[in-house]
Protein backbone atom coordinates (compact mmCIF):
# COMPACT_ATOMS: atom_id res chain seq x y z
CA UNK A 1 0.00 0.00 0.00
CA UNK A 2 1.82 3.06 -0.82
CA UNK A 3 2.09 6.33 1.43
CA UNK A 4 0.41 10.02 0.33
CA UNK A 5 2.53 12.30 -0.95
CA UNK A 6 4.72 14.25 1.34
CA UNK A 7 6.04 18.01 1.10
CA UNK A 8 9.09 16.98 -0.26
CA UNK A 9 7.91 14.90 -2.89
CA UNK A 10 5.56 17.47 -4.34
CA UNK A 11 7.94 20.11 -4.23
CA UNK A 12 10.98 17.74 -6.12
CA UNK A 13 8.50 16.89 -8.46
CA UNK A 14 7.70 20.20 -9.15
CA UNK A 15 11.45 21.00 -10.10
CA UNK A 16 11.76 17.51 -11.93
CA UNK A 17 9.39 18.78 -14.23
CA UNK A 18 11.57 21.19 -15.42
CA UNK A 19 15.05 19.81 -15.29
CA UNK A 20 15.89 19.45 -18.69
CA UNK A 21 15.15 22.56 -18.92
CA UNK A 22 17.86 23.99 -16.98
CA UNK A 23 21.18 24.09 -19.09
CA UNK A 24 24.02 23.80 -16.44
CA UNK A 25 24.11 21.59 -13.63
CA UNK A 26 27.20 22.95 -11.93
CA UNK A 27 26.06 24.96 -9.15
CA UNK A 28 24.19 22.14 -8.00
CA UNK A 29 26.51 19.95 -5.14
CA UNK A 30 26.76 16.02 -5.71
CA UNK A 31 24.51 15.06 -3.16
CA UNK A 32 21.49 17.25 -4.41
CA UNK A 33 21.84 15.68 -8.02
CA UNK A 34 22.06 12.28 -6.29
CA UNK A 35 18.78 12.74 -4.65
CA UNK A 36 17.04 13.98 -7.78
CA UNK A 37 18.27 10.95 -9.39
CA UNK A 38 18.11 8.09 -7.18
CA UNK A 39 15.43 5.75 -6.13
CA UNK A 40 11.89 6.92 -6.02
CA UNK A 41 12.67 10.21 -6.89
CA UNK A 42 14.09 8.73 -10.60
CA UNK A 43 10.67 6.94 -11.18
CA UNK A 44 9.70 10.84 -11.54
CA UNK A 45 12.14 11.91 -13.76
CA UNK A 46 12.19 9.26 -15.80
CA UNK A 47 8.61 9.38 -16.35
CA UNK A 48 9.09 12.96 -17.22
CA UNK A 49 11.88 13.06 -19.65
CA UNK A 50 11.70 9.26 -21.50
CA UNK A 51 10.67 11.15 -24.58
CA UNK A 52 13.63 13.72 -24.12
CA UNK A 53 16.99 13.49 -24.79
CA UNK A 54 18.16 13.36 -21.70
CA UNK A 55 18.03 9.48 -21.52
CA UNK A 56 20.93 8.21 -23.40
CA UNK A 57 21.04 4.36 -23.48
CA UNK A 58 18.81 1.65 -21.72
CA UNK A 59 21.31 -1.09 -21.99
CA UNK A 60 20.57 -4.66 -22.54
CA UNK A 61 21.77 -5.71 -19.07
CA UNK A 62 18.83 -3.85 -17.69
CA UNK A 63 20.80 -0.58 -16.45
CA UNK A 64 19.71 2.92 -17.53
CA UNK A 65 22.51 5.72 -18.36
CA UNK A 66 21.75 9.10 -17.12
CA UNK A 67 23.99 12.03 -19.36
CA UNK A 68 24.39 14.68 -16.98
CA UNK A 69 25.09 18.34 -17.80
CA UNK A 70 28.49 18.05 -16.07
CA UNK A 71 30.44 14.83 -16.83
CA UNK A 72 33.27 16.32 -14.46
CA UNK A 73 31.29 15.78 -11.33
CA UNK A 74 29.26 12.41 -12.15
CA UNK A 75 28.81 10.89 -15.82
CA UNK A 76 25.90 8.42 -15.41
CA UNK A 77 24.00 6.99 -12.50
CA UNK A 78 23.12 3.26 -12.56
CA UNK A 79 19.63 2.24 -11.68
CA UNK A 80 18.08 -1.26 -11.28
CA UNK A 81 15.05 -2.30 -12.89
CA UNK A 82 13.45 -3.25 -9.46
CA UNK A 83 14.13 0.56 -8.46
CA UNK A 84 11.99 1.29 -11.59
CA UNK A 85 8.53 2.50 -11.43
CA UNK A 86 6.11 3.72 -14.52
CA UNK A 87 3.48 5.31 -14.32
CA UNK A 88 0.58 5.32 -16.94
CA UNK A 89 -2.47 7.15 -16.52
CA UNK A 90 -5.09 4.88 -18.56
CA UNK A 91 -7.47 7.76 -20.44
CA UNK A 92 -9.35 5.02 -22.77
CA UNK A 93 -10.19 1.31 -21.93
CA UNK A 94 -7.64 -0.10 -25.08
CA UNK A 95 -4.26 -0.21 -23.85
CA UNK A 96 -3.07 -2.45 -26.32
CA UNK A 97 -1.51 -1.14 -29.32
CA UNK A 98 0.24 1.87 -26.58
CA UNK A 99 1.74 -0.84 -24.41
CA UNK A 100 2.59 -2.87 -27.62
CA UNK A 101 4.59 -0.42 -28.76
CA UNK A 102 6.81 0.31 -25.22
CA UNK A 103 6.79 -3.47 -24.60
CA UNK A 104 10.98 -3.38 -25.54
CA UNK A 105 11.51 -0.95 -22.70
CA UNK A 106 8.35 -1.53 -20.09
CA UNK A 107 8.71 -5.08 -19.63
CA UNK A 108 11.67 -4.72 -17.43
CA UNK A 109 10.06 -2.59 -15.18
CA UNK A 110 6.99 -2.43 -12.44
CA UNK A 111 3.67 -0.18 -14.13
CA UNK A 112 1.54 1.54 -11.68
CA UNK A 113 -1.32 1.80 -14.15
CA UNK A 114 -3.73 4.39 -12.84
CA UNK A 115 -7.66 4.25 -14.54
CA UNK A 116 -9.12 7.71 -15.08
CA UNK A 117 -11.90 7.79 -12.54
CA UNK A 118 -14.45 8.78 -15.44
CA UNK A 119 -13.50 6.11 -17.59
CA UNK A 120 -17.11 3.44 -17.31
CA UNK A 121 -15.42 0.57 -19.43
CA UNK A 122 -13.01 -2.29 -18.38
CA UNK A 123 -9.51 -2.21 -19.40
CA UNK A 124 -7.69 -3.87 -22.08
CA UNK A 125 -4.12 -4.79 -21.32
CA UNK A 126 -2.28 -7.11 -22.81
CA UNK A 127 -0.51 -9.98 -20.62
CA UNK A 128 3.50 -10.17 -20.00
CA UNK A 129 3.87 -7.27 -17.99
CA UNK A 130 4.90 -6.72 -14.15
CA UNK A 131 2.16 -4.54 -13.10
CA UNK A 132 -0.55 -2.93 -10.62
CA UNK A 133 -4.03 -1.49 -11.53
CA UNK A 134 -5.26 1.36 -9.37
CA UNK A 135 -9.25 2.47 -9.66
CA UNK A 136 -10.92 5.42 -8.48
CA UNK A 137 -11.61 3.04 -5.24
CA UNK A 138 -8.35 1.44 -5.02
CA UNK A 139 -7.12 5.48 -4.97
CA UNK A 140 -9.27 6.27 -2.13
CA UNK A 141 -7.73 3.55 -0.18
CA UNK A 142 -3.71 4.34 -0.79
CA UNK A 143 -4.49 8.02 -0.69
CA UNK A 144 -6.31 7.56 2.80
CA UNK A 145 -8.21 10.90 1.99
CA UNK A 146 -11.74 11.35 0.74
CA UNK A 147 -13.93 14.54 -0.12
CA UNK A 148 -16.49 14.81 3.04
CA UNK A 149 -19.65 16.21 3.71
CA UNK A 150 -20.92 19.55 5.58
CA UNK A 151 -22.92 20.15 8.73
CA UNK A 152 -26.23 20.10 5.61
CA UNK A 153 -25.20 16.71 4.44
CA UNK A 154 -23.86 17.81 1.42
CA UNK A 155 -20.44 17.55 -0.48
CA UNK A 156 -18.12 19.39 -0.24
CA UNK A 157 -15.87 20.83 -2.86
CA UNK A 158 -12.54 21.13 -1.13
CA UNK A 159 -10.62 23.11 -4.33
CA UNK A 160 -13.28 25.94 -4.81
CA UNK A 161 -13.14 26.22 -0.67
CA UNK A 162 -9.16 26.77 -1.37
CA UNK A 163 -9.61 28.57 -4.09
CA UNK A 164 -11.88 30.96 -2.05
CA UNK A 165 -9.78 31.28 0.73
CA UNK A 166 -6.55 32.17 -1.63
CA UNK A 167 -8.88 34.37 -3.86
CA UNK A 168 -10.50 36.65 -0.40
CA UNK A 169 -8.11 39.01 1.84
CA UNK A 170 -6.81 37.67 5.12
CA UNK A 171 -6.56 39.84 8.48
CA UNK A 172 -3.78 39.02 10.24
CA UNK A 173 -3.08 42.44 11.89
CA UNK A 174 -6.35 42.25 13.85
CA UNK A 175 -8.16 39.41 15.06
CA UNK A 176 -11.97 39.22 13.97
CA UNK A 177 -14.26 37.33 16.26
CA UNK A 178 -16.76 36.60 14.18
CA UNK A 179 -14.18 34.22 11.95
CA UNK A 180 -13.38 35.24 8.27
CA UNK A 181 -15.40 38.34 7.73
CA UNK A 182 -15.07 38.03 3.61
CA UNK A 183 -16.97 34.40 4.27
CA UNK A 184 -21.08 34.15 3.92
CA UNK A 185 -22.84 35.31 6.76
CA UNK A 186 -19.96 36.61 8.31
CA UNK A 187 -18.93 40.46 8.90
CA UNK A 188 -16.40 42.83 10.54
CA UNK A 189 -17.38 42.80 14.45
CA UNK A 190 -17.73 46.25 16.05
CA UNK A 191 -14.21 47.82 17.30
CA UNK A 192 -12.16 46.61 14.18
CA UNK A 193 -10.63 49.02 13.04
CA UNK A 194 -11.85 50.17 8.85
CA UNK A 195 -8.02 51.09 8.31
CA UNK A 196 -7.47 47.34 8.31
CA UNK A 197 -10.78 45.66 7.02
CA UNK A 198 -9.22 46.17 3.13
CA UNK A 199 -7.79 42.82 4.50
CA UNK A 200 -3.83 41.53 2.82
CA UNK A 201 -3.79 38.97 0.14
CA UNK A 202 -3.76 35.39 1.00
CA UNK A 203 -0.58 33.03 0.80
CA UNK A 204 -1.35 30.26 2.25
CA UNK A 205 -4.91 27.94 2.79
CA UNK A 206 -4.67 24.92 5.34
CA UNK A 207 -7.53 23.02 5.51
CA UNK A 208 -8.36 20.14 7.83
CA UNK A 209 -9.13 16.50 8.39
CA UNK A 210 -12.80 14.72 9.59
CA UNK A 211 -12.51 10.98 11.27
CA UNK A 212 -8.75 11.40 12.53
CA UNK A 213 -7.28 14.73 13.37
CA UNK A 214 -3.71 15.13 12.83
CA UNK A 215 -2.53 14.19 16.18
CA UNK A 216 1.37 13.52 17.08
CA UNK A 217 2.09 10.13 17.70
CA UNK A 218 2.07 10.55 21.57
CA UNK A 219 -1.16 11.87 21.70
CA UNK A 220 -2.66 9.53 19.01
CA UNK A 221 -1.02 6.75 21.40
CA UNK A 222 -2.65 7.30 24.42
CA UNK A 223 -6.25 8.15 22.13
CA UNK A 224 -6.04 5.65 20.18
CA UNK A 225 -9.80 5.34 19.72
CA UNK A 226 -9.85 9.25 19.65
CA UNK A 227 -11.71 10.56 16.04
CA UNK A 228 -12.18 14.22 15.06
CA UNK A 229 -16.36 14.39 14.33
CA UNK A 230 -16.75 17.90 14.72
CA UNK A 231 -17.37 19.96 11.38
CA UNK A 232 -17.21 23.42 12.36
CA UNK A 233 -17.98 25.71 9.80
CA UNK A 234 -15.64 28.33 9.71
CA UNK A 235 -12.48 30.05 8.21
CA UNK A 236 -10.13 32.05 10.64
CA UNK A 237 -7.34 34.37 9.66
CA UNK A 238 -3.85 32.70 11.75
CA UNK A 239 -2.58 36.34 14.15
CA UNK A 240 0.69 37.89 12.53
CA UNK A 241 3.02 36.34 14.57
CA UNK A 242 1.83 33.29 15.70
CA UNK A 243 3.38 30.03 14.49
CA UNK A 244 1.15 27.15 13.45
CA UNK A 245 1.42 22.99 12.46
CA UNK A 246 1.32 23.04 9.02
CA UNK A 247 0.20 19.36 7.02
CA UNK A 248 1.27 18.63 4.13
CA UNK A 249 -2.43 17.00 3.76
CA UNK A 250 -5.02 19.30 2.50
CA UNK A 251 -3.54 22.59 1.76
CA UNK A 252 -2.93 25.40 -0.93
CA UNK A 253 -0.75 28.18 -1.55
CA UNK A 254 -0.08 30.83 -4.15
CA UNK A 255 2.75 30.11 -5.75
CA UNK A 256 3.75 33.13 -7.29
CA UNK A 257 3.40 34.57 -3.77
CA UNK A 258 5.66 32.18 -1.38
CA UNK A 259 5.91 29.22 -3.62
CA UNK A 260 9.88 29.29 -2.92
CA UNK A 261 8.75 28.80 1.00
CA UNK A 262 7.17 25.38 0.29
CA UNK A 263 10.56 23.68 0.81
CA UNK A 264 11.99 20.13 1.25
CA UNK A 265 14.41 21.15 4.04
CA UNK A 266 14.77 19.07 7.77
CA UNK A 267 14.61 15.65 8.20
CA UNK A 268 14.86 13.32 11.01
CA UNK A 269 17.87 10.95 11.36
CA UNK A 270 15.31 7.74 11.77
CA UNK A 271 12.37 9.67 9.58
CA UNK A 272 9.63 6.87 8.74
CA UNK A 273 6.78 6.84 6.05
CA UNK A 274 3.73 7.71 8.07
CA UNK A 275 3.09 11.25 9.17
CA UNK A 276 3.83 10.48 12.59
CA UNK A 277 7.26 9.98 11.73
CA UNK A 278 8.26 13.26 10.61
CA UNK A 279 8.15 16.74 10.66
CA UNK A 280 8.85 18.32 7.63
CA UNK A 281 5.74 19.74 6.68
CA UNK A 282 5.46 21.20 10.30
CA UNK A 283 9.39 22.76 9.61
CA UNK A 284 8.01 24.10 6.49
CA UNK A 285 4.78 25.68 7.95
CA UNK A 286 6.88 27.47 10.10
CA UNK A 287 8.91 28.82 7.10
CA UNK A 288 5.90 29.82 5.09
CA UNK A 289 4.31 31.43 8.00
CA UNK A 290 8.22 33.73 8.82
CA UNK A 291 7.55 34.69 5.26
CA UNK A 292 3.72 35.20 5.20
CA UNK A 293 4.30 37.77 7.96
CA UNK A 294 7.39 39.35 6.65
CA UNK A 295 5.61 40.15 3.48
CA UNK A 296 2.21 41.37 5.00
CA UNK A 297 0.21 38.15 3.33
CA UNK A 298 -2.07 36.17 4.98
CA UNK A 299 -2.22 32.80 6.19
CA UNK A 300 -6.07 30.77 6.89
CA UNK A 301 -7.25 27.55 8.72
CA UNK A 302 -10.28 25.95 8.51
CA UNK A 303 -12.61 24.89 5.87
CA UNK A 304 -12.02 23.35 3.61
CA UNK A 305 -12.10 19.49 5.58
CA UNK A 306 -10.98 15.93 3.68
CA UNK A 307 -11.90 12.39 4.99
CA UNK A 308 -8.62 11.31 6.70
CA UNK A 309 -8.11 7.56 7.10
CA UNK A 310 -4.85 6.01 8.58
CA UNK A 311 -2.30 3.18 8.74
CA UNK A 312 0.43 2.28 10.80
CA UNK A 313 1.09 1.94 14.56
CA UNK A 314 1.61 4.87 16.62
CA UNK A 315 3.13 3.10 19.21
CA UNK A 316 5.90 2.15 16.91
CA UNK A 317 6.19 5.89 15.34
CA UNK A 318 6.89 7.01 18.39
CA UNK A 319 10.06 5.33 18.74
CA UNK A 320 10.95 7.45 15.28
CA UNK A 321 9.23 10.75 16.55
CA UNK A 322 10.16 11.36 19.63
CA UNK A 323 13.40 13.10 18.29
CA UNK A 324 11.04 15.39 16.14
CA UNK A 325 8.95 15.97 19.02
CA UNK A 326 11.91 17.39 21.49
CA UNK A 327 13.44 19.43 18.67
CA UNK A 328 9.88 21.28 18.18
CA UNK A 329 10.93 22.45 21.88
CA UNK A 330 13.89 24.24 20.07
CA UNK A 331 12.02 25.45 16.91
CA UNK A 332 9.33 26.95 17.72
CA UNK A 333 10.84 29.52 19.63
CA UNK A 334 13.37 30.43 17.21
CA UNK A 335 10.53 30.80 14.38
CA UNK A 336 8.75 32.82 17.17
CA UNK A 337 11.82 35.19 17.09
CA UNK A 338 13.07 35.12 13.96
CA UNK A 339 12.69 38.87 11.88
CA UNK A 340 13.93 39.83 8.73
CA UNK A 341 15.72 42.39 7.02
CA UNK A 342 13.71 45.22 4.71
CA UNK A 343 16.05 43.74 1.98
CA UNK A 344 13.74 41.04 2.15
CA UNK A 345 11.33 41.58 -0.66
CA UNK A 346 10.63 38.19 -2.23
CA UNK A 347 10.04 34.65 -1.16
CA UNK A 348 13.62 33.70 -1.99
CA UNK A 349 15.02 36.42 -0.24
CA UNK A 350 13.18 35.67 3.36
CA UNK A 351 13.83 31.86 2.67
CA UNK A 352 17.84 33.01 2.38
CA UNK A 353 17.81 35.19 5.50
CA UNK A 354 16.00 32.53 7.26
CA UNK A 355 18.61 29.86 6.19
CA UNK A 356 21.16 31.94 7.49
CA UNK A 357 19.70 32.44 10.62
CA UNK A 358 19.45 28.83 11.40
CA UNK A 359 22.79 27.86 10.37
CA UNK A 360 23.56 30.47 13.24
CA UNK A 361 21.71 30.24 15.88
CA UNK A 362 20.56 26.22 15.20
CA UNK A 363 23.27 24.78 13.28
CA UNK A 364 26.64 25.11 15.38
CA UNK A 365 24.41 23.24 18.33
CA UNK A 366 23.22 20.12 16.00
CA UNK A 367 24.27 19.24 12.83
CA UNK A 368 20.83 18.70 11.48
CA UNK A 369 19.68 22.03 11.51
CA UNK A 370 22.86 23.05 9.64
CA UNK A 371 22.21 20.40 7.34
CA UNK A 372 18.65 22.21 7.00
CA UNK A 373 19.82 25.30 5.84
CA UNK A 374 22.10 23.60 3.15
CA UNK A 375 19.19 22.37 1.65
CA UNK A 376 16.99 25.40 2.19
CA UNK A 377 19.70 27.61 0.19
CA UNK A 378 20.10 25.08 -2.37
CA UNK A 379 16.55 25.16 -2.78
CA UNK A 380 16.42 28.59 -3.85
CA UNK A 381 19.03 28.19 -5.85
CA UNK A 382 17.09 25.41 -8.24
CA UNK A 383 13.78 27.48 -7.78
CA UNK A 384 15.54 30.43 -9.40
CA UNK A 385 17.50 28.17 -11.80
CA UNK A 386 14.24 26.61 -13.31
CA UNK A 387 12.18 29.99 -13.00
CA UNK A 388 14.67 32.10 -15.09
CA UNK A 389 13.98 29.42 -18.01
Amino acid sequence: MRNPPTLLSLAIDSAVINFCRISDLSFVPEHILLELFVGKVFLRFFIKVVQSDCIRDVTATGTIEVEIVNPERMSQVIIKDDEVDIVIGALQSDLTSFMEAWRPMFSRFHLIIVKDPDLKEELKIPGGFNLNLYTKSDMDKVVGLSSTKDSKGELTDAVAQHITNLTTPATPFFFNTLYDPFSEGTDFVRGYPFSLRSGVECGLSCGLWLNLADYDAPTQALKPSARNSRYVDAVLTVPARAMLPLSGINIAFNNELIGPALLPAFRLAKEGKFRWETVEDIWTGMCAKVVCDHLRLGVKSGLPYVWRQERGSAVESLKKEWEGVQLMEEVVPFFQSVRLSEAAVTAEDCVAEIAASVTEQLGRANPMFARAAEIMVEWIKLWKQVRSQ
